[in-house]
């Protein structure tokens, strides 16, 4: 994203983070639900400020619908601010139902994963689990926000009406380094609703998103599955870099299997798969 200014009203967001840290005054302890991303780095940043490192447990989840990259990037984040962090192994695609990939794929994952989380957090006895989600989740076809709403997961970010480039702004005065990372999805994203969640077809994505990423591509990416073929989806402004390259990424995905690559001229679109449902 590199340091180009943030579109926000500088007064009105220090107060909703004002307005937060009362909010997370509330919990005497709590677990993080915890990616490494933007959202979840900023929230656990103030839940150790507010409610105490000692009363916050930062947890994330490994199952098969994460890259491998992405709790790395999760562990590095906990550490820079001191924070305490868990991994935790969840075999997510045992689901049967999850494995269908049908529209209410992420309400059926939302509910396994939540509730693995309240169950960590009875058993050491904090007081609940609080999710990074966002004001401007409300705005996409978020079926796993149900899921959150039936468990009384509370979600302080969305509460307090702060949108990702508020969070942005809050996390570069705080000096997160996270502040600027592209936005991260779970990788069964990438497939069309229907197609089966099979572990082969996510380590293909993940495998294919690493080398782009090896090759420079810092900012949002996406490597969507659609059989044999894989549909890039980069900013418009990396798309010299992938035609440059062009040769390279050819060869590689289709080591990985792809046998047609293409450049998507949309560039990158957030839940672009959700256009189906149109």
């Amino acid at each position: 994203m590199g340091d180009s200014p943030l579109e926000v009203n500088p007064e009105e967001t220090l107060a909703k983070e004002r307005s937060l840290e009362k909010r997370l005054m509330a919990f005497s302890s709590a677990v993080i639900a915890f990616s490494g991303g933007v959202d979840s780095t900023y929230l656990l940043h103030k839940a150790v400020e507010v409610i105490g490192r000692d009363r916050v447990l930062a947890v994330t989840v490994d199952s098969e619908l994460t890259a491998p990259e992405e709790k790395i990037k999760a562990g590095e984040a906990a550490a820079s601010i001191n924070a305490k962090h868990r991994l935790i192994e969840l075999n997510l695609l045992e689901n049967l139902e999850l494995r269908k990939n049908s529209p209410e794929r992420c309400y059926i994952c939302k509910k396994d994963i939540y509730g693995a989380l309240l169950q960590l957090a009875g058993q050491r006895n904090y007081q609940a689990v609080l999710d990074g989600s966002n004001a401007d989740d409300t705005g996409e076809y978020r079926p796993g926000l149900q899921a959150l709403r039936e468990l009384k997961i509370s979600s302080p970010l969305l509460e307090e009406g702060l949108g990702k480039e508020e969070i942005r702004f809050l996390s570069r005065q705080a000096g997160l380094a996270t502040w600027n990372r592209p936005s991260a999805a779970c990788l069964a994203s990438r497939l069309p609703y229907g197609e089966e969640l099979v572990p082969e077809r996510l380590q293909k994505i993940a495998a294919a998103e690493e080398f782009l990423r090896q090759i420079g591509i810092a900012n949002n990416l996406r490597v969507r599955w659609h059989g044999n073929l894989a549909r890039i989806e980069v900013n418009s402004e990396d798309f010299q870099l992938v035609l440059g390259r062009r040769k390279e990424i050819i060869q590689k995905l289709r080591s990985l299997g792809f046998i047609y690559s293409t450049l998507d001229l949309d560039g990158f679109q957030s839940g672009s798969m959700d256009r189906t449902l149109d």
